[in-house]
């Protein structure tokens, strides 16, 4: 039996969770069903109970279904509208729109369930995709068609640095954007609508939610909802996207919600036994073919600044690019607050980035380490104490964390500057120069919040 014939009736309801006995045989796992009296509630197919049972799962509230409740299989699943019709668009997980602006006018929908592309159609080339911050560019430089991830607790900077990104890709690359807000909070949501509308890029994005307050079935799904969106354009229009999530934690987080109505015993820290296959099947369909690329940027919520946290262990494992951003480093004002040594990419090799770009990283890092470890002694006993290499390396770090900061157009009216990107190059010269010790006679402040070295300002009488 399929489609419309194979009709059931609720037997169970448990919050989010539903069982459904069916008339024929029950339905592909991943199928869609309406339920209720108008079929107003959507449920997927989790699991098979018998060979007429199926136990399902709620995307949208379950309020008014009770037992005997009626349900029909869709005979598909969940479907969505793709396209070029998606641009400027807000977006909840089944593709309606949800920013008062009328429907979506596409003729073409595709499910939301796919698999990845095959390792044989993949691209093979490897190439640096720019962002225009100078300390991600040079330290923890991105992989096109790669996956980079935003590690860092609550307040630290991850959506001000994804709003970043989104104007830069408009601005830069002409490419699309496609942001997934998954268990966003309604005020993020709308200004980060509002900034994108602003700053004149709303054209070349398309925004996904699944907010807080919703089902946890929706915030399971929404990943998949804006990768069938970045997959059309990659694979149909040959477009380069962008795709940014915030939070993949809140992927991590909804999956566990969604295993604990199911009745799975839980794994290590509570979180679901089957965390690394879902983390996996979301994070395998983000690749490059021939046809264009989807480069990823995932904000991860790391649980109490624990990075031992198997959701963020498991995330590390699919990166190619991490940064970490430091509490630390926002109480002193240095933004982007990217922590300079425990940020890292597998793309920083002489190979990928060239010798000149691998070998000013590794300067810069030194020099920001042997920093760190001079910490303590400069505390206890003051900087008269050091030797005078060891003096000229702390002047050298404090001139090169400065120059590291940088204004960003998404915080023009925090900090009363103009946003700046930097190419690569223009990084990697300002560097070198501050570690040939041009700058000495420069105050710190003069390289702080500025872009490319040029703007310093003129030396001190």
């Amino acid at each position: 039996m399929d489609g419309e014939s194979n009709r059931g009736e609720v037997s169970a309801v448990r919050g989010s969770v539903v069982d459904i006995k069916f008339n024929g045989r029950v339905p592909p796992i991943n199928n869609r069903i309406n339920a209720g009296v108008d079929g107003r509630v959507v449920l997927e197919v989790a699991s098979h109970i018998d060979e007429h049972t199926g136990r399902c799962v709620a995307l949208c509230p379950a309020a008014g279904l009770s037992r005997k409740s009626p349900a029909i299989d869709t005979g598909r699943p969940i479907t969505i509208p793709v396209g070029d019709a998606l641009r400027g668009r807000m977006l909840d997980v089944f593709g309606r729109p949800i920013d008062n602006k009328g429907e979506i006018e596409s003729q073409v929908f595709q499910s939301i369930h796919k698999s990845p592309i095959p390792l044989s159609e993949r691209s093979t080339h490897t190439e640096l995709f720019q962002t225009g911050i100078k300390i991600i560019d040079l330290l923890s430089p991105l992989e096109k068609g790669g996956k980079a991830g935003l590690f860092g607790g609550a307040g630290v900077g991850k959506t001000v640095l994804i709003m970043e990104m989104i104007h830069n890709m408009a601005a830069e690359h002409k490419g699309i954007s496609i942001f997934c807000g998954i268990g966003e909070r309604s005020r993020e949501g709308e200004e980060l609508y509002r900034q994108i509308r602003d700053v004149g890029v709303l054209d070349k994005a398309v925004l996904i939610f699944a907010q807080m307050n919703e089902q946890p079935g929706a915030r399971f799904r929404v990943g998949h909802t804006a990768l069938t969106m970045a997959e059309y354009f990659r694979d149909e229009e040959h477009k380069d996207v962008l795709m940014l999530i915030d939070n993949i934690f809140r992927f991590v987080q909804a999956g566990a919600e969604v295993s604990g109505l199911m009745g799975q015993i839980p794994s290590r820290v509570g979180y679901q036994p089957t965390l690394a296959t879902e983390l996996s099947e979301l994070e395998e369909r983000i690749c490059s073919t021939e046809s264009g690329a989807i480069t990823s940027i995932q904000a991860v919520y790391v649980p109490a600044d624990d990075f031992t946290d198997p959701a963020a262990v498991h995330t590390f494992g699919h990166l190619s690019s991490t940064i970490v951003l430091s509490r630390k480093m926002a109480g002193q004002g240095l933004y982007p607050a990217v922590d300079p040594l425990q940020s890292r990419s597998k793309m920083l090799t002489p190979a990928i980035a060239g010798e000149k770009h691998y070998n000013t990283a590794r300067a810069v890092r030194q020099a920001l380490a042997e920093y760190e470890d001079l910490k303590d002694i400069i505390a206890m006993l003051g900087m008269e104490e050091l030797s005078k290499s060891d003096r000229q390396t702390v002047f050298r770090a404090r001139r090169l964390e400065r120059f590291l900061t940088q204004p960003l157009f998404t915080t023009e009216h925090f900090i009363g500057k103009p946003g700046k990107t930097v190419s690569l190059t223009d990084t990697i010269d300002g560097c070198n120069r501050i570690l040939n010790d041009e700058f000495t006679d420069y105050p710190e402040k003069a390289l702080y919040m500025i872009g490319k070295i040029e703007e310093a300002a003129p030396r001190e009488a």
